[in-house]
């Protein structure tokens, strides 16, 4: 699948452009909403909004239409609302993801440079050392790990496609009722993951990846107690 790709990088995309007032705002709601940091039905009023982000409430307007066209928020009869999704719509989401991020995993191992390697293990490196208790920078190295694969990958669209595709399964409350075995069991996929793409092996980091999401899914669902069948097997 890889032999035919291009290793020139190509332009970056909307993902990378220096933020502005509008994409600031957005892309900060958006990253909470995914994160699980702004949990399913949390009131958004753009007044609040405008008021924590020190902005008028035109790009708070604006970022929350957005937010609703990628299905992330829904209308209320006050403002908005994080949208919750239906069982069938998260394990769709989750089947995206790991195809999308899979193949991110792949382009990065092709296209990262020495110095966003570098990075990679060294966000691995801190995420070792974090005690278990310390769930806020576990999340917030995973998606630092995962954004740092996603810049790597080189295409702007793909990172914005995965985001697109809803929530993110590791957030908050799931590390702070993944056991410690789960734990370590995703830090062992990292290392994986991390490996395939040192080694330019980009089909190993597409499998990896893939792994990894399937897996961190199935811990979402025994977490939540949701009864449905999870994405395929990918090994």
């Amino acid at each position: 699948m890889y032999a035919i790709l291009l290793t020139k990088r190509p332009t970056p995309m909307y993902a990378f452009e220096p933020p502005t007032r509008l994409t600031s705002v957005f892309e900060t709601l958006r990253r909470e909403i995914v994160a699980g940091e702004l949990r399913p039905n949390s009131p958004l009023i753009e007044l609040d909004l405008a008021e924590r982000f020190e902005v008028s409430r035109t790009p708070v307007r604006e970022s929350l239409q957005r937010l609703a066209a990628a299905g992330l928020v829904v209308p209320r009869k006050r403002g908005w609302a994080v949208r919750e999704f239906s069982t069938e719509e998260i394990r769709e989401n989750a089947e995206v993801r790991l195809a999308l991020e899979g193949y991110a995993a792949g382009l990065a191992a092709i296209r990262a440079s020495a110095a966003q390697i570098a990075e990679l293990k060294a966000i691995h490196e801190r995420r070792l050392a974090l005690h278990s208790s310390n769930e806020k920078m576990r999340v917030k190295t995973n998606r630092e790990f995962h954004d740092a694969i996603m810049v790597a990958s080189g295409n702007g669209r793909l990172t914005n496609a995965i985001y697109h595709s809803g929530q993110f399964y590791f957030n908050a409350p799931i590390a702070r009722a993944a056991t410690g075995d789960e734990l370590a069991l995703g830090n062992a996929d990292h290392e994986l993951i991390l490996s395939a793409i040192s080694q330019r092996n980009a089909d190993a980091a597409e499998r990896a990846m893939r792994a990894h999401i399937k897996r961190t899914f199935a811990v979402f669902w025994r977490l939540t107690g949701k009864d449905v069948a999870g994405p395929p097997d990918v090994a």
